[in-house]
């Protein structure tokens, strides 16, 4: 044993390692005088450098059990065959891994029967070694598998990869499962994320988003909205949660010129000025084509608001038209016939079409529970009680009764 101990260290691999090696494999230890020697020199017999051939061994020791391992003869060739030269690897193999040549000769046929070119698997591998060397193609069965379990069938899964070979990169895989983190996140529907997936997966890839919560908050849209926004126009998801302001503003400045100017059109009728700053902020402010902005503005006209009243109201809570009609709809019903306060209320505050139907719901039970007992009075403003911080609003109409925070318990728990 301390023969063979002393042939690795001759062939320059280090003293930590040769204790890995031996936790692992300790019948290489055991091995006839020049016969690990040997093995070890069999290797660089592949045309590999003895650098390689150090890294190789100290990360897979087994390797030196049996004759040259066939499956990672079958890799160095696969590779050579893409144009890698033999000790490319070398660049790549950590001492702190291990290895499954196996699996990474079945991810280069998978790729190859897919649909990928040479070049493609060229470029994949050169941008993105991991995706071979990090688990051994382990992270693209995940992917794969990730994908399918999401709702995608197979064919479909192999089409986007062949279609978009940068989503198996580390960052756009990242970006894209953080993407559809934040679709699930605001309650989407699994048939739409995976519609989303299939159509626009080179978008969810682009960037890093902010969390869902973040978004929420400044758009001051529910979460039933957001969804809606976004599935009528998926590219809207880049411009509304992207963490870089470079690529937001870049998607303002570059969308069709169509829509460009459906959106200008329907500013210019608001009373927006052409090319005024006024103008260029609001078209980062408002969501949606022209029509789809114009159809929500009507919508507002016909619950029985004047035409030049709903524009100043527009004008001070933009958000309102980045929710859909059918969600505009639903809160002004229930403004009407589940709060009881009339439509004229929204004129001196708009931005209660901003909030989560959800928010409006408990905190509006919470007072109509607290007035009927006549601890708070009666015509409370919409502001008043929507506006205020969760803490305010758990000093004021809680906490001021003593059977209040059992009842906002009851409601939060009941209401959907």
């Amino acid at each position: 044993m301390i023969e063979n101990y002393h042939v690795l260290c001759d062939d320059g691999i280090a003293r930590s390692s040769i204790g890995r090696m031996y936790k692992e494999v300790q019948a290489i230890f055991r091995y006839e005088l020049g016969l690990l020697g040997s093995k070890v020199r069999a290797y660089e017999g592949l045309v590999l450098s003895r650098s390689t051939v150090i890294k190789l061994v100290s990360c897979c020791p087994w390797l030196l059990v049996g004759g040259v391992n066939s499956e990672f003869i079958i890799v160095l060739k696969r590779l050579k065959g893409l144009g890698f030269e033999n000790d490319w690897i070398g660049g790549y193999l950590s001492g702190k891994s291990s290895y499954n040549w196996k699996r990474m000769h079945d991810t280069i046929d998978f790729l190859e029967k897919v649909g990928y070119s040479e070049e493609q698997m060229v470029s994949l591998f050169k941008t993105n070694p991991e995706l071979l060397f990090e688990g051994s193609g382990k992270k693209f069965y995940v992917l794969v598998g990730r994908l399918l379990k999401l709702g995608l069938k197979m064919k479909g899964v192999l089409s986007l990869f062949l279609q978009n070979p940068q989503i198996l990169s580390k960052k756009c895989a990242k970006n894209l499962w953080q993407a559809v983190g934040f679709l699930f996140e605001i309650g989407m529907k699994v048939e739409d994320i995976v519609s989303i997936v299939s159509s626009h997966v080179q978008l969810l890839c682009s960037c890093s988003l902010k969390g869902s919560r973040t978004v929420l908050r400044s758009l001051k849209v529910g979460r039933e909205g957001l969804c809606q926004i976004i599935k009528e126009d998926p590219s809207e998801l880049l411009s509304l949660a992207s963490k870089s302001k470079i690529n937001s503003m870049e998607h303002v400045t570059c969308q069709s010129p169509s829509k460009h100017l459906e959106k200008t059109t329907f500013l210019l009728r608001l009373g927006y000025v052409e090319n005024s700053d006024e103008m260029f902020k609001a078209l980062k402010l408002f969501r949606g084509r022209g029509d789809q902005l114009q159809e929500r503005f009507d919508c507002l006209v016909q619950a029985g608001l004047d035409c030049n009243v709903v524009s100043n109201m527009i004008k001070q809570a933009p958000s309102v038209l980045n929710q859909t009609k059918y969600v505009i709809e639903k809160k002004i019903d229930c403004l009407r016939n589940c709060l009881g306060y009339p439509l004229q209320s929204v004129v001196a505050f708009p931005s209660y079409l901003c909030y989560d139907i959800e928010r409006i719901n408990l905190r509006f039970s919470m007072y109509v529970w607290l007035r009927d007992k006549g601890a708070a009075k009666s015509n409370l403003s919409l502001s008043t009680i929507l506006a205020c911080s969760d803490a305010r609003f758990m000093k004021y109409f809680v906490d001021v009764h003593p059977e209040g925070p059992a009842q906002w318990e009851r409601l939060r728990k009941s209401l959907p």
